[in-house]
């Protein structure tokens, strides 16, 4: 499986299947006066744009530096989030699961594709494709490697599977030589793979 390229599934302008439908529909829906395309443009934007995987970002690079936030995090990371200043109040519950040197987790939804929009935004194309959601469970170790990098054999990989009542955000290792930075200069290392578990937060270099 490539990872990579379910974006590329049509050549050129060609619109999928799924693509003409969601054009369809909301053609209709205007035109019946139930939606303002405006509006749902607006809805979309600020997903892709403002939310994003800015907010999840923050979040992690708060528990980062302030042990007592990481704490909060992992025992109720949907209270965490709500409490924290910096936070807007998520709808969904939301677990966060901790990477260590011996322990990487990574999160699937094998049934549809639940994802943490509040923290994450728009969930990335490959998330929802069949491909990823069963050989996610399957072959963990062989998506990762699908996605560019190897973790030591003696790793463990505890795959998460999310469902419509959990949502998951997993909290990446910290990386070495960022002692003494702000929040806001490590939340510009991670990323939304990251967050999901297959990927790897930015190293310091990479952003200098």
């Amino acid at each position: 499986m490539s990872t990579h390229d379910h974006d590329h599934d049509h050549h050129g302008s060609e619109l999928s299947e799924a693509q003409l439908r969601v054009r369809a529909l909301e053609t209709i829906l205007t035109e019946k006066g139930y939606i303002d395309p405006a509006a749902l443009d607006a809805i979309v934007e600020a997903y892709e744009t403002k939310v994003g995987p800015h907010r999840g970002a923050r979040v992690v690079a708060r528990a980062w530096i302030d042990a007592q936030f990481r704490q909060a995090l992992l025992k109720d990371a949907t209270a965490a989030i709500a409490a924290g200043k910096l936070f807007d109040k998520v709808s969904d519950h939301i677990i966060a699961v901790e990477n260590t040197p011996r322990l990487h987790n990574m999160v699937v939804c094998t049934l549809c594709s639940c994802y943490p929009w509040p923290v994450l935004g728009l969930p990335p194309v490959w998330y929802k494709s069949a491909p990823y959601r069963s050989k996610g469970v399957k072959d963990p170790r062989g998506v990762l490697k699908d996605f560019g990098f190897e973790l030591p054999e003696g790793t463990e990989i505890r795959v998460w599977d999310s469902t419509a009542e959990i949502r998951y955000l997993v909290l990446p290792l910290r990386p070495e030589g960022t002692e003494g930075w702000s929040e806001e200069r490590l939340a510009e290392l991670v990323t939304r793979d990251s967050m999901i578990g297959t990927g790897l937060p930015k190293q310091p270099h990479e952003i200098a």
